[in-house]
């Protein structure tokens, strides 16, 4: 059928979307549970008139928030990327909010254009619990040694098989090789943050390289354990998960 004057063209968006993932069972649709992207699609099929399909730059796990998470979409509308962005937002729950929309080129793709990520992990070191950190951060009132945790980091950093440091995928992969760029740890009053850069990450590999470095920093294990770990490509039961309300999508690289 031939287009219209009446009828809005179809368009290419890019959506930078923040979310407290404390509610959700996590970015992805899921059959049993709250999503984020099941909101945000929700919310698009008001703008748009019909169903209309998000891709994520890729899953974040229930619990795990996300300070900069990437989706596109494509559907026909007249409205201004600056009316999409306060529609949406009238319409998500308070603790999704879409920070910007731009109109992008057709061949943009959230996840497959994306470069690289950053994940940052905050660990709560204070004796007692910050009440205000509680969702954000992992309470871990023991000592840590975070100059051990600093020689464990740089060990990690580079292009390494990150098999050992990861959990069984939901998805098949290729391969379990990464490279990591950065890798710091930095601790502020009695705030720990981890934060880590790299071309793609494999199914909890973030949490499992915080808990490999707390492990490091408890000195349950040593540098050299965890080399050997890391070389033995293979997930042992001395790698264990960190909680996943520290754990922040921080950034996509385009």
């Amino acid at each position: 059928m031939p287009r219209t004057s009446l009828q809005p063209k179809r368009r290419h968006f890019k959506l930078t979307i923040a979310y407290d993932g404390t509610n959700y069972a996590g970015w992805q649709l899921q059959p049993n549970g709250s999503t984020v992207q099941e909101f945000v699609e929700g919310a698009l099929a008001k703008m748009a008139g019909g169903a209309v399909r998000v891709h994520g730059s890729g899953r974040t796990d229930a619990g795990v928030h996300a300070k900069a998470q990437v989706a596109n979409c494509s559907f026909s509308t007249r409205l201004t990327t600056a009316t999409l962005d306060r529609a949406l937002n009238a319409n998500l729950p308070v603790d999704i909010r879409v920070q910007r929309v731009q109109e992008v080129d057709a061949r943009f793709h959230a996840r497959f254009s994306a470069k690289g990520k950053e994940y940052r992990y905050q660990i709560d070191c204070g004796a007692v619990a910050d009440p205000f950190l509680r969702a954000y951060a992992w309470h871990h009132p023991r000592p840590l040694n975070v100059t051990a945790m600093r020689q464990a980091a740089r060990l990690l950093k580079g292009r390494h098989d990150f098999a050992a440091l990861s959990a069984n995928p939901m998805r098949p992969v290729e391969t379990t090789v990464r490279t990591v760029s950065r890798l710091s740890v930095t601790k502020r009053g009695s705030l720990l943050t981890i934060a880590v850069v790299a071309d793609g990450f494999l199914y909890k590999m973030v949490r499992s390289i915080v808990g490999a470095l707390v492990k490091v920093g408890e000195g349950r294990i040593t540098v050299e354990q965890l080399q050997k770990l890391v070389k033995a490509k293979k997930r042992s039961a001395l790698v264990e998960t960190a909680p996943a309300h520290g754990l922040f999508l921080w950034r996509v690289f385009y």
